[in-house]
């Protein structure tokens, strides 16, 4: 134990090597999103002091290889990050932090060190410390500064929602996803007002709540910590392009606060107006229970692939939450 011990130090060692040229940069006046864009290979912004509880969310932008960290809904961090190279691309869609490790080693690629990782997927994906040359270099891993890879480590837990977009634009804020949105009186002359639909919240009374629309099945699924609790019909008119995503940001007196995100695309048009609200039928019933179960970190997410098993695969992955194999 104590050998890997020391050649886990070495290997440390040799990664801030590689990485001299990191550092922790200030703030100063200007907003997160824009010291995000500012920031130059290596570097990165942590003021955590902007907003020191609640709920985090970390957004990673492969176009941009950025990383930004939210917590109540305030950008608390940046930081410049190295994705997968071509042939390995990092994965785009909504993930949760699977595992958590200070000390690990890769069991597919020849033991490399993985120092603060962070699981994303069983099957190879995670964040870590790791060389930033500038560029996407990785396995499909998401590599970070090592410092800020520490500083992540410690403001994180299991669960916890990551997304990963390759759109070049920043995060915008958004009014409600119309799925969500109850009580209106459009909402009486929809013509699946009143579909049935199963809502089952005592199989999961904990844990962050995940809502998935497939266009191609016309159906939304409902999850809470892993665990299914609701679905029911719905239609979604319009091209959504490679999936979008609407995450919860904040829910304060002023009401609640999203984000919207695509997956994939120009990256235009990602203000919602209110022609978009017109595209999502669902029942009433259903979008008020869902209102009801939501959380700062929740996510909603619109792909226009199926979620039923042997459907075609695509290079956007929805909720991961897979086990062990």
């Amino acid at each position: 134990m104590t050998k890997f011990r020391n050649l886990f130090a070495v290997a440390t060692l040799m990664l801030l090597a590689t990485a001299a040229s990191a550092q922790q940069v200030p703030l100063g006046n200007r907003s997160m999103i824009e010291g995000a864009s500012d920031l130059k290979n290596g570097e990165f912004i942590w003021a955590a002091e902007r907003s020191p509880d609640g709920p985090a969310l970390l957004i990673v932008n492969l176009s941009t290889q950025r990383a930004i960290l939210f917590r109540n809904g305030v950008p608390i961090a940046a930081s410049t990050v190295s994705s997968g190279k071509p042939g390995y691309e990092t994965p785009t869609g909504v993930f949760n932090i699977l595992q958590k490790a200070k000390e690990h080693y890769s069991s597919t690629y020849n033991n490399a060190p993985m120092p603060n990782m962070q699981r994303l997927t069983w099957k190879g994906i995670a964040l870590h410390a790791g060389k930033l040359p500038g560029y996407p270099a990785s396995h499909g891993c998401i590599r970070l500064p090592h410092q800020f890879s520490t500083l992540l480590f410690g403001a994180t837990k299991l669960g916890m929602t990551v997304v990963i977009t390759d759109i070049p634009a920043v995060p915008e804020t958004a009014g409600a996803p119309a799925l969500i949105s109850a009580g209106s009186s459009a909402d009486k002359a929809e013509p699946l007002s009143n579909a049935a639909y199963r809502w089952r919240p005592e199989r999961a009374s904990t844990g962050m709540v995940s809502v998935v629309v497939s266009a191609a099945d016309q159906r939304a699924i409902v999850m809470r910590g892993g665990t299914e609790i609701g679905s029911a019909p719905v239609r979604v008119s319009g091209d959504l392009g490679g999936g979008i995503a609407y995450v919860l940001r904040a829910w304060d007196s002023g009401g609640q606060k999203w984000m919207k995100l695509q997956f994939s695309g120009s990256g235009r048009g990602m203000d919602v107006s209110a022609e978009e609200g017109r595209r999502f039928e669902a029942p009433v019933g259903f979008r008020r229970a869902i209102a009801g179960v939501l959380r700062p970190g929740s996510v909603v997410i619109v792909t226009p692939e199926s979620l039923k098993a042997g459907s075609p695969g695509s290079k956007l992955d929805v909720i991961k939450q897979d086990e062990a194999n």
